[in-house]
């Protein structure tokens, strides 16, 4: 071996010794596939028995969706009043601040006030146009208790609304302003959502117009514990002012209405809500054709059924809905159903929690025949209901609460009990706590959110005392009143 060819030989071990243990592989590597050809046809072989990834996934781009239907989405402002709570008046919050579960579910327009006495408010929130002639679909609690609302497009123009109908129940209301030629939205059928797919929401957040915030669906019909929808989940980033706008899906349709967060600060954290397009197209459909919308209603109470129960009613799995209570004379009674069934499916489709019972049956139609898979002492049995109408019994409520109004006429008050929380933090052992005043009661200076602790001396826990006192009272009566900390007695002349 000459001089120069041991320079070379010293030369590459020293090139391989700097390279280290991974570049050392590789040299080998490099070395087998020059010098032993074979090793390379056994490589297919080895590379069979390695795990297959997964196929790449492309993050969407929405900027296309955000161009299209941007100037769609809407801004909505509203002035109103609305009443101030007993507590708040006495500077005490909210008297449902402590309970667990007050922040839980949000519903996310700007922050208003609540309570007993008139104040004026100021609330935004968003909506979208789903027809050139100006009809923009939103929440129903951003235009709740509105005097004037303003809807201002993303071309700054501002029109005057005029609200054609809102339900509660579903959170949804239709709104029409006097425009023509406007931009419109895509709707799409939310049961094409699949869970994990992404989302995009454009909205009003804190007043910020047209905000786009992205996400994945994380759950379909949720149902919540003040809802009546079946809930699309998401964790697109919504928050106070998102209240009605829209939820997009990846081919640029409206897939649901953002409507509620959960929340402990009143800010995202996470989770938030949309009530599905389909049922907001069914309830704007009878709100512009009827003007109204109804419900269908079951008339029963029911509850969750745990593994407790479950194993008391030898059923496989603790699914369904646990029936406590039947509305005396409503369709269940009809139907032949009891307390304590356990109702499993309403027309094939299963109900595994108790709160999705009352969300089929409120997106069903009054007078609709529906048929009841229900567990009854260890075996199932088939029932068929036609389902009431839940304005009836919305009716009927109010007939009762009126009735309840003590001397609405004589004394000019809406009386309830106080409730426990609200014994708790004011310290008062008992009264009645006063929601509305009017006539005689009003101009002698009661107030809504004062708490009545007698009537001519005679201490009141009930509405029906307070009635009784006030028949066998002449031309006034003497009210002792907590107001905040302090107790005074108002004379009221009867009317």
């Amino acid at each position: 071996m000459s001089q120069s060819t041991l320079k070379r030989a010293a030369l590459a071990v020293a090139v391989l010794g700097v390279i280290g243990v991974g570049g050392a592989v590789a040299v080998q590597q490099g070395n087998a596939v020059a010098a032993a050809p074979t090793v390379v046809q056994a490589a297919p072989a080895a590379a069979a028995a390695v795990a297959v990834p997964a196929p790449s996934i492309t993050l969407p781009d929405f900027s296309v969706i955000v161009d299209h239907n941007g100037p769609a989405v809407v801004n909505i402002s509203v002035t109103g009043s609305t009443r101030t709570s007993y507590n708040e008046q006495a500077g005490r919050g909210d008297p449902f601040a402590d309970d667990p579960f007050f922040e839980f579910f949000r519903r996310f327009q700007m922050p208003q006030q609540r309570g007993g006495q008139r104040v004026p408010t100021h609330g935004m929130g968003s909506g979208f146009i789903v027809s050139q002639d100006g009809v923009i679909l939103t929440n129903a609690h951003v235009v709740r208790d509105a005097t004037e609302v303003t809807v201002k497009l993303t071309d700054r123009r501002e029109f005057r609304a005029k609200v054609l109908g809102s339900d509660p129940k579903s959170d949804v209301a239709v709104l029409k302003i006097d425009a023509k030629n406007l931009p419109v939205v895509p709707l799409a059928k939310s049961n094409d959502l699949k869970v994990g797919q992404w989302v995009l929401a454009i909205g009003s957040p804190f007043g910020l117009e047209n905000t786009v915030t992205a996400g994945v669906v994380s759950a379909k019909g949720r149902s919540l514990p003040d809802g009546n929808v079946p809930f699309i989940q998401t964790d697109v980033a919504v928050n106070p002012g998102n209240s009605g706008g829209p939820l997009f899906n990846t081919r640029g349709e409206v897939v649901g209405i953002n409507s509620q967060i959960y929340s402990q600060t009143g800010g995202y954290q996470g989770l938030s809500f949309a009530i599905p397009i389909d049922v907001a197209n069914k309830i704007k459909d009878q709100i512009i054709t009827t003007g109204k919308v109804t419900h269908a209603r079951l008339g029963v109470t029911v509850q969750e059924v745990n593994q407790g129960f479950a194993d008391s009613f030898n059923l496989a799995t603790p699914e369904g809905a646990l029936i406590s209570n039947v509305e005396k004379g409503g369709p269940a009674d009809k139907a032949g159903l009891k307390a304590g069934d356990v109702i499993r499916t309403l027309n094939g489709q299963k109900i595994v929690s108790s709160g999705d019972l009352p969300v089929m049956v409120s997106m069903a139609t009054p007078g609709e025949k529906v048929t009841l898979e229900v567990w009854r002492q260890g075996k199932l049995e088939s029932l068929k209901a036609t389902l009431g109408n839940a304005n009836d019994k919305a009716q009927l409520a109010d007939n009762e609460r009126d009735e309840q109004a003590t001397g609405k006429v004589r004394l000019g008050l809406s009386l309830r009990p106080l409730e426990n929380i609200e014994k708790r933090q004011s310290g008062i052992s008992s009264g009645l706590v006063i929601e509305d005043a009017r006539g005689a009661a009003a101009a002698a200076g009661v107030q809504p959110g004062d708490v009545l602790l007698s009537v001519n001396g005679r201490p009141v826990q009930s509405v029906e005392q307070v009635r009784e006192v006030v028949d066998k009272s002449g031309k006034s009566v003497a009210l002792l009143i907590q107001r905040g900390d302090d107790r005074i007695f108002i004379p009221v002349r009867l009317g």
